[in-house]
């Protein structure tokens, strides 16, 4: 199980990666960062995506169960075995002319606000084996 360094080393060996970074969507601090940055300023990209993050994890827009989908724990009626579990939003994808923002957002054993953010060359880079990569990634992730 990789820590944050290894983490970001196996990020940057996705085909077309330019950066990657795990940052703290609270305080929007990197955790730890490899490899480029856009605009040249790693804590500045760091915060604009960690606001990103906060609106999607935040907003009940983008929280909000698909019809059909069972309640969430604690509503009468509801079946527990059948709740949906872990974070309300898996990831984001941001496409650029250039470029593509994969932010994967990192399930802990604690209250975690943490997300994974690759920043990938829209022409050399696989969105797909990105977003596979980046959740094995997130699954695996050794926080502490």
């Amino acid at each position: 199980m990789p820590g944050i360094d290894a983490c970001l080393v196996q990020a940057m060996d996705v085909p077309g990666a330019l950066g990657a970074s795990i940052v703290d969507w609270t305080s929007g601090l990197a955790l730890g960062a490899a490899g480029e940055s856009p605009g040249g300023d790693g804590e500045a990209t760091a915060a604009e995506t960690a606001e990103l993050a906060r609106m999607a994890a935040e907003y009940r827009s983008f929280t909000a169960e698909s019809p059909g989908a069972p309640p969430p724990s604690g509503d009468a009626g509801a079946d527990d075995t059948k709740a949906p579990k872990g974070l309300p939003v898996e990831d984001l994808i941001v496409t650029t002319r250039s470029a593509y923002h994969l932010m994967r957002f990192v399930e802990t054993s604690f209250d975690s606000c943490v997300f994974l953010h690759l920043w990938l060359d829209r022409e050399t880079g696989n969105l797909a084996l990105a977003r596979l990569r980046m959740a094995d990634l997130a699954d695996r992730l050794v926080l502490g």
